[in-house]
């Protein structure tokens, strides 16, 4: 029997929070509850959690600063934010911090397993190639998931790895959104807008220029009205694993 995908619900609202694990556990997740964020963050850190469903306003921690800390401590683990409607700027905020996927509240059990169904799934066709990109000093692993930049090394998340992965394997054309939907969120429906993914490039492109200045190095080029691709001095210094034919 395949073992049960965790998922840690960080949600302060009982009733919110007891619905959400119920419609997990039908769905044949394993949920783990948290009422607040030093609770969260502490189960989010376990071992063998895939997932984490973040609420924003949470007591003693909010979901922001939980959000952070697991972007430094678990770099690759999916986060979806939990957000009450209207709040843009919180999505926004959600996003630059490396938040995968947002859900606005309020919202119905199948809206909700759809998202965490789109973001757990990874295409199983074949293992993640190492792909090392490069401009000037500043190389970016995606196999390990890292920017270096001389004696300086910053995480990449997963999502940002994919993203990276799937402009390196396409070098020379422009990615569309819906194409990043598609293969790097595993979304095929639209269900995310596609402010999610360019939230996700502006958050990805500050760390690989190493500033905020949008002014800085060209490492991803956006194609107006078609999507996006590595910059001109951009170089592909490996494509394939090591060792493969």
């Amino acid at each position: 029997m395949a073992k049960k995908r965790i998922i840690v619900v960080v949600e302060d609202e009982d009733a919110i929070r007891r619905g959400i694990v119920d419609a997990l556990r039908v769905a044949g997740y394993d949920p783990v509850e948290a009422a607040e964020g030093a609770t969260g963050l502490k189960e989010a850190q376990r071992a063998g959690v895939d997932l984490v469903l973040l609420d924003l306003l949470l007591p003693k921690m909010d979901g922001f600063a939980v959000l952070s800390e697991l972007r430094v401590t678990r770099p690759s683990l999916p986060i979806i934010i939990l957000t009450a409607r209207g709040s843009e700027d919180d999505r926004v905020r959600g996003l630059r911090g490396g938040a995968d996927d947002y859900v606005v509240k309020p919202f119905s059990a199948r809206e909700l397993l759809a998202r965490v169904d789109a973001v757990l799934r990874r295409s199983p066709e074949r293992p993640i190639p190492i792909v090392q990109i490069r401009l000037g000093d500043t190389i970016a692993d995606c196999g390990r998931r890292e920017i270096i930049r001389g004696e300086d090394r910053q995480m990449l998340s997963e999502m940002e790895a994919n993203i990276l992965l799937r402009l390196g394997s396409h070098a020379g054309r422009a990615v569309s959104r819906e194409e990043l939907l598609s293969c790097v969120w595993g979304i095929r429906d639209g269900a995310v807008e596609t402010r999610a993914i360019d939230m996700h490039i502006t958050r990805l492109r500050q760390k690989l220029s190493g500033t905020t200045d949008e002014t800085g190095p060209e490492w991803i080029v956006t194609v107006r009205g078609k999507g996006y691709m590595l910059g001109p001095d951009v170089e592909l210094i490996q494509s394939s694993p090591a060792g493969a034919g």
